[in-house]
């Protein structure tokens, strides 16, 4: 069974090179995501949670690592679609616990005000993507139905 240090290798590995918004390393996003939640599978779904959507690696891959298969379907749900509203992708991260924590802690990190550079060429899609960020976290603690979240996403999204 693959381990948190075997996840951390290949997300270190997968990640090499790329650079946040910032241009600060982008490995420490997964990381503080990863810090985000509590448990092993939860740890292991945070550092690689971009991995599949963002790089080369894939599902398969992972799973022929060793990854359990909780850890596997977790990712899966955790990793956007091509094709896949951000509203459906949320609505999948929510039908799985550990989805939920990996996300929920996504966007903690995402919506950090002490890593958010408003620049003046960017500000509406910074404000779309904030505002897109606390939908998300309201419906996914339960602070607005699934209904109402997808409502609210359209509306917002027209």
């Amino acid at each position: 069974m693959a381990t948190l240090d075997k996840a951390l290798e290949i997300a270190a590995k997968a990640h090499a090179g790329q650079t946040d918004r910032q241009g600060q390393p982008y490995i420490l996003h997964p990381i503080r995501v990863m810090m985000g939640v509590q448990d092993e599978a939860a740890r292991i779904v945070g550092i690689l949670h971009d991995v599949v959507e963002d790089t080369a690696v894939t599902l398969d891959e992972l799973r022929s690592e060793g990854f359990s298969a909780q850890v596997i379907e977790s990712l899966k749900r955790v990793t956007h679609q091509d094709g896949q509203t951000y509203a459906q992708y949320v609505v999948q991260c929510k039908s799985d616990a550990v989805s939920r924590d990996v996300k929920l802690s996504d966007l903690r990190d995402n919506a950090n005000l002490s890593r958010l550079r408003l620049q003046a060429n960017s500000f509406d899609q910074d404000s779309a993507r904030m505002h897109r960020y606390a939908l998300s976290y309201q419906f996914l603690t339960d602070q607005i139905s699934e209904s109402d979240y997808l409502r609210l996403m359209g509306e917002f999204e027209k």
